[in-house]
């Protein structure tokens, strides 16, 4: 067993514990704030990391979770200090809080950095906060728990259940279709979103937390606790006390997060049908700690790992319907014979450990091996010439018959013309018609906003159309389901061969083969992109400057080029 830190070993004595002026500063400061010496000096400082703010509703308890995790961090002898970061809310910060993921990568990285930190508990879950917070966790490398905010309660509408996203999309379609009122609209609006917490569809959120559940970042179970669950409070202190034997024990990331354990959560990414957004983060997520995760590990998987989260999108049931069915530990116990059950976790015991007693209570919500909860697979991806670095579908979520389809492409070049085409009732389209948008990538978007998506034409929508073939560089919402194909790279704007694609021209996908390609030669191709002109934007200062000049295509997982690797930048000089 390894040494045990002692007081003089932590990170935090340099600021506090030596015999200097600095230290004098240090302590004196910390008096004026209304501290004991007996509260700060020896013990480990631990970094409370709060996403929360005004604007977003998915972490509006994490005020009260903070206090709640320094109780833990208090009981164990730990001195909790709550630091602010970003908070992304998803549904407000436009045009994505994609392009805002590595801005809180960075500012985690650098709080921990340049404050007396020993130890470090996230509280993120709404979409990017989850990567991003342990991103920057993973290249600082302390002692880290991260903290899930959990799904919200289901919505109910005229005595159902309504999930957040999913819903809105399917009953969007009805309202354009005519087939609901603005009376039964605002019914829904207001009984959709009834407690604090994330999307409890298997969105981003969800797919997120449960797989930094999954490589061992979260006390185990942690990311199924719906937010409001008096669970989801004990879980919290539980991550105060915690983080303070980790500090002493001196278990970081780095001892965690091996290849092991994200093969492991790519295993219960597909058996969740997880949302498509997570290829990009986990990519990202596992580049920063050295390992090289990239779009053939998530097809290898896709092809051998049955869905068996009964969810929606891909499913009938909610993220409150998995916590009673017995939660992620429960899913991780079905799927034992294919995961690595010796991966360590933060509890400080393995992933075999921590299943144990875990069991399936509703056998629909959770499906076993043998009784999947459909033929197709969670992740698909495809390449081909229109997609040479890649792409990404989820067939589980799309109507079957567009799994092999071909159809003359109708293309836009921008959301707000694909958006005032589709209310065209005179637009030439048929069902068969494939919707291409481009120019929504890393750069073009920027940032790759959730546009992927696309709607259905007004004119098809009255027909009873409910899904068509949709392609385009950028992203979706993981709670949104259709025929998409989605993360074209490399993106159209930058010269992929998503620009060279005219009205008119067949495009063919192949889910089965992991095909996508336009009917075009590579002389033809190759002809119209020396003819193509890059769209006419620039960013003449600022973050999207930096953004635009650094950051990587979607295959690569959007980080920026500068914050890749695993070197460790030198400790802060303390004068």
């Amino acid at each position: 067993m390894a040494r045990l830190k002692t007081p003089a070993d932590l990170r935090s004595h340099r600021w506090f514990g030596a015999e200097d002026l600095r230290a004098f500063g240090h302590r004196s400061r910390a008096l004026q704030m209304g501290y004991e010496r007996a509260d700060f000096l020896g013990k480990p400082v631990i970094a409370i990391i709060n996403t929360w703010s005004d604007i977003n509703p998915c972490h509006g308890h994490f005020r009260t979770r903070a206090e709640e995790v320094k109780r833990g961090v208090w009981q164990a002898g730990g001195f909790p200090l709550e630091l602010p970061a970003l908070s992304l809310a998803e549904t407000y910060v436009k045009p994505t809080t994609m392009l805002y993921r590595n801005f809180l990568a960075m500012e985690v990285e650098e709080l921990l950095r340049s404050h007396p930190i020993d130890g470090a508990v996230l509280l993120g879950g709404c979409d990017k906060t989850t990567p991003a917070t342990v991103m920057g966790a993973v290249s600082m490398d302390l002692p880290t728990i991260f903290l899930p905010a959990g799904p919200m309660l289901r919505g109910n509408w005229n005595g159902e259940p309504l999930g957040s996203g999913s819903d809105v999309w399917k009953y969007w379609a009805d309202k354009q279709a005519g087939r609901i009122g603005a009376r039964e609209w605002q019914e829904m609006e207001a009984g959709i979103a009834r407690s604090h917490g994330t999307c409890m569809t298997m969105g981003t959120a969800a797919t997120m937390t449960a797989l930094v559940d999954t490589l061992g970042l979260c006390l185990p179970g942690a990311s199924s606790i719906p937010a409001p669950d008096s669970g989801h409070a004990r879980m919290a202190s539980a991550c105060g006390r915690r983080i303070v034997e980790m500090v002493w024990e001196d278990l970081k990331p780095s001892d965690i997060l091996t290849r092991e354990s994200f093969e492991n959560a790519l295993t219960v990414h597909m058996a969740m049908a997880g949302s498509t957004n997570a290829m990009i983060h986990l990519i990202a997520m596992a580049r920063r700690a050295g390992i090289a995760l990239s779009l053939d590990d998530f097809d290898a998987v896709a092809r051998r790992i049955p869905v068996l989260a009964n969810i929606r999108p891909s499913g009938a049931y909610l993220m409150e319907d998995f916590y009673y069915a017995g939660g992620l530990r429960a899913l991780q116990a079905v799927l034992g014979p294919h995961l690595h059950l010796a991966c360590r976790t933060v509890a400080g015991m393995s992933l075999a450990q921590s299943l144990e007693g875990a069991k399936v209570h509703h056998p629909d919500v959770i499906r076993p091996l043998d009784r999947p909860i459909g033929a197709t697979s969670g992740t698909a991806i495809l390449r081909g010439n229109l997609a040479p670095e890649g792409c990404v579908m989820k067939p589980a979520a799309a109507d079957p018959r567009f799994l092999k389809h071909s159809g003359p492409a109708l293309v836009f070049d921008s959301y707000d013309e694909m958006a005032a085409a589709m209310e065209d009732e005179a637009l030439e389209v048929t069902q068969d018609s494939v919707l291409i948008l481009r120019n929504a990538g890393p750069v073009g978007g920027p940032g790759m906003p959730e546009w992927g998506m696309l709607p259905i034409p007004r004119k098809l929508l009255k027909q009873g159309v409910r899904d068509m073939l949709r392609i385009s560089d950028a992203r979706m919402s993981g709670t949104s389901y259709g025929a998409c194909v989605l993360h074209v790279s490399p993106e159209s704007h930058i010269g992929g061969p998503l620009a060279a694609v005219r009205r008119g021209d067949v495009v063919s996908v192949d889910v089965a083969a992991r095909s996508i390609e336009v009917a075009l030669s590579e002389r033809e191709m190759a002809q119209r992109l020396h003819d193509w002109t890059p769209p006419n934007r620039d960013y003449p200062r600022g973050y999207n400057r930096l953004f635009a000049q650094h950051i990587r295509q979607a295959h690569d997982g959007c980080d920026f080029d500068f914050l890749e690797g695993t070197a460790r930048l030198p400790e802060p000089e303390i004068h």
